[in-house]
């Protein structure tokens, strides 16, 4: 290789380290609409020639690059924000230049005070801004400059004379119409752009079939409207439900999971499709598509977005498996091969192989299951075990949807190895559940939440905590009571911008099907169930405050801002804050781990970040109780009784 072709190719100036970054540029990041997206970069040369550098960002599709200085803020890391107001795909990169007229005219500010300006300084100055011409669109421009070359030729002083490069005004003008020959420039890197409800929502998941008002029947649609406003009262704003499609009839599972299901039961709705048809249609109990409608626009209405499951699996019933046998596993004897998790069986659904020879046919059909609901008006779709699904598949379906409906959110419901979940974020997911059901101590709670919200994760993957689900039942909350679905509640509402609870979650219902298992008794997965939700214990009402907190206080609505502070010796409490990035808004959380017994300690708090000085007193406000304290120093002390209340959430702010 030429040496000139080397250096073309090896470019003078480094841009390196930059962040976000993610993969290399393999994976785009992301961001909510209104975040402003801070880029950041290693940028430098050999030598002491200045540099100059810009960060450039345009959506994706459109031609012109808008852009904006970066400033260098420590040694050679380069920094720039920009907006991302559309619900859209963004593109940046980062552009470096030789800044040669700004060297020059520092060379020339150090010879001006020493009054040592030789007159072929001043030409090189001239001969500098001469060359600008040509990149010059302003007619005013062109006129400031011919006027300062001409007061510079009738300078006879050549020290008077490199002064008149000086000025603000001759900066600003050379800085707006750089010399960019031969400059650096990045690779292209890309964000995802989604609506804020895919980084601050709050999630309730109902069976509709259990919301009749009447034991014995089936709920319907209808009956789905009627708790709607049960639902909004308590804050939600996602109403998720489990498939609504029809109910396979072969091998259908009986109350518990059994195998020996009554003509009467309803079967799990997981196992999708029968003769009345398969992802595309309704579970003909729960009523009509008309009736469908109705309840997406009751619960819009409500502020409430009704988010669907999207479970790419079949029951031995489903259309597809008559007219694609191939899209399945097929055993040596031609028979299809159901689905397995040892010892789990599930005998009633058949999976899909997403790497059939028909694949093709395969996910493009699969991709019109979720637009035909996308052109119903569904916006949201959690998506039933996507890690033993194909990776690829998901990176193009989800990028495919986007393009045509790009204000759609997909929550990974994948609880499997952690680099798999990393990559379901990276193919595209909006958010994901995540280990916090099973993350109980202050150690584990505070080594686990960093790592969602403080490392690099929190530019691809949202962690949606839940305390419970249909499947997940902790025996923390088999054996803490309701002190524990309290304190769960808060932790999963305050340590992530977006969580979620399973109907049933307000009552306390803790029962699991035999000792040791993580499996609700009586479970709505396998059959129907009628709720009282008049009973007195009902944390409704605790359930309001806590989301009210979090719509009241921004620094609630945000996911990377998690800090995690001093609790004395006593590892039973939690301490930890969040804050918005004007510091306008400042949320501090305390919360008894300990369900069972109260505890106690005096804990550590960063005052200075909340702009108090040592001896200035603040006031802690607490949104559970009403209470308001004064506090003093980064000491104070603190006692929560879980058969109380369990938690403080204070907002702080001047005494």
């Amino acid at each position: 290789m030429s040496i000139d072709k080397f250096l073309e190719e090896s470019q003078q100036i480094i841009i390196e380290s930059v962040t976000p970054e993610l993969d290399g540029g393999r994976y785009a990041v992301k961001r909510v609409t209104g975040d402003c997206v801070e880029v950041q970069a290693d940028i430098f040369r050999d030598g002491h020639d200045l540099i100059a550098a810009a960060l450039k960002y345009r959506v994706m599709g459109t031609t012109e690059w808008q852009e904006t200085p970066m400033l260098k803020f420590d040694n050679d890391r380069w920094r720039a924000e920009f907006p991302v107001m559309n619900i859209a795909r963004y593109e940046y990169t980062i552009e470096a230049w030789n800044d040669r007229f700004k060297t020059w005219q520092n060379d020339m500010r150090k010879r001006v005070e020493a009054n040592q300006v030789a007159p072929s300084d001043v030409l090189e100055g001239v001969a500098l801004v001469e060359k600008a011409f040509p990149r010059i669109q302003s007619p005013h421009h062109s006129g400031q400059v011919e006027t300062l070359l001409k007061t510079v030729r009738q300078t006879a002083d050549p020290v008077a004379a490199g002064g008149l490069f000086l000025s603000e005004d001759v900066t600003r003008l050379m800085d707006e119409y750089p010399d960019r020959s031969f400059s650096s420039h990045y690779r292209t890197l890309e964000i995802i752009v989604d609506p804020l409800l895919a980084r601050f929502s709050a999630w309730y998941e109902f069976f509709p079939r259990s919301q009749s008002p009447e034991p014995g029947r089936s709920g319907t649609f209808v009956d789905c409207i009627d708790q709607l406003p049960r639902v909004a009262e308590m804050g939600f704003d996602v109403l998720y439900l489990p498939p609504i499609h029809p109910i396979g009839r072969s091998n259908r599972k009986g109350p518990n999971n059994s195998l020996d299901a009554g003509p009467h039961d309803p079967g799990s709705p997981w196992a999708i499709g029968n003769e009345n048809g398969g992802h595309k249609a309704i579970e003909p109990s729960l009523g009509t598509f008309e009736d469908f409608d109705r309840l997406v626009k009751a619960a819009e209405k409500l502020g409430i977005a009704v988010a669907l499951d999207f479970a790419i699996q079949c029951s031995p019933d489903h259309p597809y498996v008559k007219s694609h046998p191939e899209w399945f596993f097929i055993r040596p004897d031609g028979t299809i091969k159901y689905a397995e998790n040892p010892p789990k069986k599930y005998q009633d659904i058949y999976p899909i192989n997403f790497y059939c020879d028909n694949r093709e046919a395969l996910w493009t059909e699969l991709m019109s299951v979720v637009q035909f609901w996308c052109q119903r008006g569904i916006k949201v779709f959690r998506v039933d075990n996507p890690h033993t699904k194909a990776l690829p598949f998901w990176e193009w379906l989800i990028a495919e949807i986007k393009r045509e409906f790009p204000e759609t959110i997909f929550l990974a419901e994948a609880f499997t190895r952690p680099k798999v979940m990393r990559s379901l974020g990276k193919a595209g997911f909006s958010q994901s559940y995540t280990y916090f059901t099973w993350r109980n101590g202050r150690a584990e709670l505070t080594e686990y939440l960093t790592e969602l919200c403080q490392s690099e994760m929190k530019d691809y993957f949202r962690g949606n905590l839940w305390p419970n689900t249909p499947d997940i039942l902790h025996e923390f909350l088999q054996e803490g009571g309701l002190p524990a679905f309290r304190l769960r509640l808060v932790l999963a509402a305050t340590l992530s911008s977006t969580y979620g609870i399973y109907s049933g979650y307000e009552l306390g219902i803790n029962t699991p099907v035999k000792a040791g298992s993580e499996e609700y008794l009586n479970s709505d997965k396998y059959q129907i169930n009628h709720v009282d939700w008049s009973q007195p214990h009902n944390l409704g009402g605790f359930i309001r405050q806590v989301n009210q907190a979090r719509r009241q206080n921004q620094a609630l609505q945000y996911y990377d801002n998690l800090r995690f502070y001093q609790s004395g010796n006593n590892d039973k409490l939690l301490v930890y804050g969040k804050t918005t990035p004007d510091r306008a808004n400042n949320v501090l959380v305390v919360v008894n781990l300990d369900p069972h017994q109260a505890q106690e300690s005096w804990i550590g708090v960063p005052f200075w970040e909340w702009g108090f000085s040592e001896h200035e007193p603040y006031q802690v406000h607490d949104l559970l109780s009403g209470a308001i304290y004064k506090w003093q120093g980064e000491y104070n002390f603190v006692r929560l009784d879980p058969a109380v209340q369990p938690a403080h959430i204070f907002v702080v702010t001047k005494g």
